[in-house]
C-alpha cells in the first residue's frame, strides 16, 4: 500500500482558545489527514500567545513555534512585551520570528507603529539567526521596502496567507520570499490567488491553515483546522500543474528548508 504523503502546516494558531476544549482531538486528526508537521504561531494578542505556542512545541516533537506581536496589536506593546519576544526568540523550538509586517486593511494599530514593530522584529531575527513570518495586507509595496532595506530575505521570509495580486507574487519570489497559500485560494472569487500560484517557484510555495481562521471550501464557515489543509493543498497543486502527492512532498521540503528543520 502506498503510504500517504506528509503534508506540513505552515501556519497554525493551535495554541488559541478555540482548540482549548478539544486540540488532542485536533492534532489526532490532523496526523489522520497526512498533516504529520505544523508551525504554532505564537502572535494573538498579547504574549501569552507566544508563551503557549512555544509550551505546544516543547509537548510534541512535530510541533514547532514562533514569536511575535500581530500588527494588529502592536500599538498595545510595552516594554515587558519586547522582553518576552527576545527571550523566548532564542529557545530551541522557535523557529521563526513573527507573524509580523503591515495590515493597513484593518488598521488597528496606526501604520507608524506597525512599521517599527516590523522593523524591530525582522532585526531580532537577525540577532538569534532565524526567518521571518511576515502578515502583509494592503501594504505589499512598503512592506516589500521594509523587508528589502533590513535585508529579511536573507534570513529566510515567509509571506503567510498570501493576499496580494499576481505581480505581488512575482515581486516577492523576485526577492527571494516564500510565499504561503492558505484556505482562502480556495474561494470561489479568489481566482487571482489561483493565478499567482505559478508564479512562485515550486522551492518557494508554502500551504498553511491559518486555522481557526479561513476555513477552505468545503469547510468554509466551519472552525478551521489542520486537518483542512487537504482542500487547500488539492487547489494549489491544480494550479501548479504538480500532483497532490508532488506537491505534499514539495511543500514539506520548502518548508523544512526555511525553518531549517531537518526533512522526515
Amino acid at each position: 500500500m502506498t503510504a500517504r504523503p506528509m503534508l506540513f502546516d505552515s501556519h497554525a494558531h493551535v495554541d488559541g482558545p478555540e482548540f482549548d476544549a478539544d486540540r488532542d482531538e485536533v492534532l489526532a486528526r490532523a496526523r489522520a489527514a497526512g498533516v504529520q508537521r505544523m508551525i504554532a504561531i505564537g502572535a494573538v494578542g498579547d504574549t501569552a500567545s507566544a508563551e503557549r505556542s512555544v509550551a505546544l512545541a516543547e509537548r510534541d516533537p512535530d510541533v514547532w513555534a514562533t514569536v511575535a506581536t500581530h500588527p494588529h496589536d502592536v500599538a498595545k506593546m510595552t516594554p515587558a512585551w519586547w522582553e518576552v519576544h527576545e527571550r523566548l526568540a532564542r529557545h530551541p523550538r522557535v523557529v521563526a520570528i513573527g507573524e509580523t509586517g503591515l495590515d493597513y486593511y484593518y488598521n488597528h494599530s496606526p501604520h507608524e507603529d506597525q512599521r517599527a514593530a516590523f522593523a524591530r522584529f525582522i532585526e531580532i531575527a537577525r540577532e538569534v539567526g532565524k526567518p521571518v513570518v511576515c502578515h502583509i495586507r494592503d501594504a505589499h509595496e512598503e512592506a516589500r521596502e521594509i523587508l528589502v532595506r533590513h535585508r529579511a530575505p536573507e534570513l529566510g521570509c515567509v509571506i503567510h496567507c498570501f493576499t496580494g495580486t499576481p505581480d505581488d507574487a512575482r515581486a516577492y519570489a523576485a526577492l527571494g520570499c516564500y510565499v504561503s497559500f492558505s484556505g482562502i485560494v480556495t474561494y470561489k472569487t479568489a481566482q487571482p490567488l489561483r493565478d499567482a500560484v505559478p508564479l512562485v517557484p515550486r522551492d518557494r510555495v508554502l500551504i498553511e491553515t491559518d486555522c481557526p481562521y479561513l476555513a477552505p471550501i468545503p469547510k468554509r464557515g466551519k472552525r478551521n483546522e489542520p486537518g483542512f489543509l487537504v482542500h487547500t493543498a488539492e487547489v494549489v497543486a491544480a494550479c501548479s500543474g504538480m500532483s497532490f502527492e508532488e506537491l505534499a512532498e514539495q511543500t514539506a521540503r520548502n518548508t523544512c528548508a526555511v525553518f531549517r528543520l531537518t526533512p522526515p
